[in-house]
């Protein structure tokens, strides 16, 4: 069931998140670390109604942010929508035990469905150049490329931004 996180969430999800964190880690990919996402953030995500969590017999497995707030960082990218009438997706994350058994992609389409159900133009979002997965996930989805993003607290590598008109 996925449904809005409640502040008495916020070890858990900051534990998936550390998990999460330690097994791309293992696999070379540096996307998060000590810095992001903190513990302060998720809490703001929280008391702000975006965090979303996906949760099967009482344990969280996955979260998704879903704003409606354009972060700056995405002022310089030329997007498929001229609107500002559009979604964005962060910190989208399933637990490591259950990579690869869709809980992402069932995560992914419900924010998708949100934006359709609220007639929003499209989905908007950036992922870790370094993450190929991350990049075969999102095309696969209908997600087009469009440019790139620096957050230099979570890496010198580029985030790649990506857009799905709805």
């Amino acid at each position: 069931m996925i449904k809005k996180a409640v502040i008495h969430q916020l070890e858990e999800v900051k534990s998936l998140t550390e998990a999460c964190a330690r097994a791309m880690c293992e696999k070379g990919i540096y996307q998060w670390n000590e810095h992001y996402p903190s513990l302060d953030k998720l809490k703001t995500d929280i008391d702000k109604e975006e965090l979303y969590i996906f949760e099967e017999n009482e344990r969280i497995l996955g979260i998704i942010v879903i704003t409606e707030e354009m972060d700056e960082e995405y002022i310089p990218i030329q997007w498929l929508s001229k609107t500002n009438n559009n979604i964005y997706i962060h910190r989208l994350a399933t637990h490591p035990e259950v990579w690869g058994k869709g809980y992402a992609r069932k995560l992914m389409d419900f924010a998708e469905d949100l934006a359709r159900r609220n007639d929003f133009e499209s989905v908007r979002l950036d992922t870790f150049s370094q993450n190929k997965r991350n990049h075969r996930f999102y095309e696969a989805s209908g997600y087009q490329r469009l440019g790139n993003i620096y957050f230099p607290k979570q890496s010198e590598h580029p985030f790649y931004c990506y857009e799905l008109l709805i």
